[in-house]
């Protein structure tokens, strides 16, 4: 069973990660379809300023802490995560018990000539995985978005990895998941890259100092205006914290109408 912890009016889950993979492995024994967010700061600002997404996030079976800014700020507002759940980690983690246990995958997004990579390189690590498709991400016809749903729901896959970047990804999941009649369906963002070798994981020493988001922005400086959403997301956090101080919330409301009037 997962406990869950509300961070901001998300309702994230606040297990360790070999417990989210016992409870998300029951699932894919009983062919219950579940549907799992990888949320960060970037993920949540957006959702706070887009009603749809939003709804979407919330309707998800699973919101998982993928940001360490999202433990940050469940310590900030006095209410602390046990840990970070990286997407990665819990894709890697499934894929590793669908090579022991014969469960069949399916793998969505990046470039053309990229999934190739991914997958190859997936087989390559777990010798034992049944990959029963995959394709691309870049497909812009109905048609071909119908051909990939087909494909799925012939296969039935225990489990779908979705790589399309958010918001796409988990607008994708959401809009396609009745079509379907089980699956574990998961947004990793690019985790796809990680895998085909294009891009770079951080290594062990970054992500023990939880500092892997600024190990990608120095290799990925194309990344800063998306970093921004971090500050954003913090500022909104201590403005949180502050309202339900009642003397700090007199405070902000005073410098609020000074800054108004």
């Amino acid at each position: 069973m997962l406990n869950y912890q509300q961070v901001l009016g998300y309702n994230f889950v606040n297990n360790s990660m070999n417990e989210l993979v016992s409870v998300v492995h029951t699932r894919i024994i009983n062919d219950q379809k579940t549907f799992i967010v990888t949320a960060n700061p970037e993920i949540v600002t957006y959702a706070q300023s887009n009603a749809s997404y939003e709804r979407i996030i919330k309707k998800s079976d699973y919101v998982i802490p993928d940001g360490i800014g999202i433990v940050f700020a469940s310590k900030i507002l006095g209410k602390p995560l046990q840990e970070r759940l990286a997407g990665f980690d819990l894709m890697e983690k499934l894929l590793k018990l669908a090579n022991e246990n014969h469960y069949s995958v399916y793998l969505l997004g990046t470039k053309p000539h990229v999934i190739d990579l991914t997958a190859l390189n997936i087989k390559r690590k777990y010798g034992n995985i049944n990959i029963v498709g995959y394709h691309h991400g870049y497909f812009k016809s109905e048609q071909a978005q119908e051909d990939i749903i087909n494909v799925i729901k012939k296969r039935k896959p225990d489990l779908v990895f979705v790589g399309l970047g958010f918001p796409k990804q988990e607008k994708w999941i959401a809009q396609n998941l009745h079509e379907f009649e089980k699956g574990i369906f998961m947004g990793i963002g690019g985790c796809l890259n990680v895998w085909a070798g294009v891009d770079k994981r951080a290594p062990k020493f970054w992500r023990t100092l939880n500092l892997e988001w600024l190990y990608r922005l120095i290799r990925q400086p194309s990344r800063s205006k998306r970093m921004f959403a971090i500050p954003v997301f913090l500022n909104r956090v201590f403005r949180h914290e502050l309202r339900n101080n009642s003397f700090f919330a007199r405070t902000l409301k005073f410098f609020d109408f000074l800054k108004n009037h």
